[in-house]
């Protein structure tokens, strides 16, 4: 995509142009922002707005000065200010945050996968902070992130009482497949496993605690419900049943290691976790429930002191599957990095410490996602088990934290890779 504006209030002989490369991409990819014919050594402003599925705008801005060719390269060239600074090619994806004046507690979901994620990349003279819907762009493009790939198929799923989503990459199969559990929310949320198969992998998302059956009965998900989905992944002419993972974020994450442990039924090849937690339940009280000078809730105390009962602990020292944990240091919903230690501690003394891969990230927070999700410090959530909204406090520092989901990502990615498919290297991963 290439626009350009008339820039006649910086020179009347030139027309500054914008490009993006490439335009159209999965939202795990890099692209370059490239500004040309600007005047040399001139003061820009690259912008980026996205309007989500739920109707708020989000916005990244940075401040650039043209080299001696007119040209800013956002790939290369250090951001002097704005809502990133350095040298950082994906800042304005991941820097992205609610526009001035929305409503607080705001987090960026994609709920229509099957619909791009759209976002308007801009160029401005001078350095701007603010009032950029009433600046006229010397020029702009526009954007398409996807977490579908071309050929990805999308297949609602209700058999055997199960509220799930398949997504099976382009082609006959028969693929790997990965099971993917979210956190306490609930809902079906579908963009991980959209992008997990974009990348080569089947992927099962499943709602647990919002399911329909569980609206239909009254009665939560047992372990039955989670082997129903296994078993529906197992027998898909088009997986590799002896081939799956699960993959679990936050409350999901309890849930996958107590399935690899005490299924009798899910024989798991592969587990990868993030933010762990392997307390069978939350211990403490509201006593241990802090609230910050913002009125943001932390919940990290709740799990602390990590409990030394055995019957209150999964034990993970009966695993006998590769394991991965990704932690992030700056946690403020759960004890991640002291349950990692913890379990660390408890594969050690079983000898199955081998089986174990850590990811810790310093001044990362609770919600480590896909690449270039935008990183949210603390945002408005609803506990199932809640009738209110809380404003919880996840963690993380923005810069550190998005390094932090680029780096694990390819790392999950390679882990899954090493051990699905045998080191042998699926056309999209």
């Amino acid at each position: 995509i290439l626009a350009s504006v008339s820039a006649s209030s910086v020179t009347k002989h030139r027309c500054v142009q914008l490009s993006v490369n490439p335009s159209r991409g999965l939202m795990d990819e890099k692209f370059v922002i490239l500004v040309q014919n600007a005047p040399p050594g001139s003061e820009l402003t690259v912008h980026a707005l996205h309007q989500c599925d739920d109707g708020h705008g989000w916005d990244a801005f940075a401040h650039y000065i043209s080299d001696a060719t007119g040209r800013v390269n956002v790939s290369e060239d250090c951001s002097l200010g704005g809502t990133y600074s350095g040298i950082e090619p994906m800042g304005l994806l991941w820097s992205l945050r609610p526009v001035p004046g929305s409503k607080p507690g705001l987090r960026l979901r994609k709920k229509n996968v099957q619909e791009p994620m759209l976002v308007t990349v801009s160029v401005y003279e001078g350095h701007r902070k603010e009032g950029f819907a009433d600046l006229v762009p010397l020029a702009s493009a526009l954007v398409e992130r996807w977490y579908m790939a071309p050929g990805v198929r999308r297949i609602p799923v209700t058999e055997g009482g199960l509220t799930a989503t398949l997504f099976l990459p382009p082609g006959l199969g028969p693929f790997p497949a990965v099971l993917d559990l979210w956190g306490g929310g609930g809902q079906l949320v579908e963009y991980r496993a959209a992008l997990l198969a974009s990348q080569g992998l089947a992927a099962l998302a499943i709602d647990y605690l919002t399911a329909k059956i569980i609206k239909e009965t009254g009665k939560m998900t047992t372990f039955k419900y989670f082997e129903t989905a296994y078993r529906y992944l197992e027998e898909h002419p088009q997986i590799l049943g002896s081939r799956i993972a699960m993959l679990g974020l936050s409350f999901g994450t309890s849930v996958t290691l107590r399935m690899a442990v005490y299924s009798k039924v899910m024989k798991v090849t592969v587990e990868d976790h993030h933010c762990p937690h392997p307390q069978m339940c939350v211990h403490g009280n509201v006593a241990n429930t802090r609230i910050t000078e913002e009125n943001h809730v932390i919940l990290r105390d709740l799990s602390l002191p990590i409990t030394t009962d055995p019957l209150k602990k999964v034990d993970v020292g009966r695993l006998q599957c590769p394991l991965m944990l990704v932690v992030g240091e700056d946690d403020q919903n759960t004890a991640a990095q002291e349950s990692a230690n913890d379990m660390k501690e408890m594969m050690e003394r079983a000898g199955n410490s081998h089986l174990l891969t850590v990811l810790s990230y310093p001044d990362t927070g609770h919600l480590i996602e896909p690449p270039y999700t935008p990183h949210v410090r603390a945002s408005n959530f609803k506990p199932v088990n809640l009738n209110e909204i809380l404003m919880i406090l996840w963690g993380g520092q923005t810069a550190a934290h998005s390094r932090a989901q680029e780096d694990s990502w390819k790392k999950i990615l390679l882990f899954l890779r090493v051990n699905l498919f045998g080191g042998i290297r699926p056309a999209r991963l």
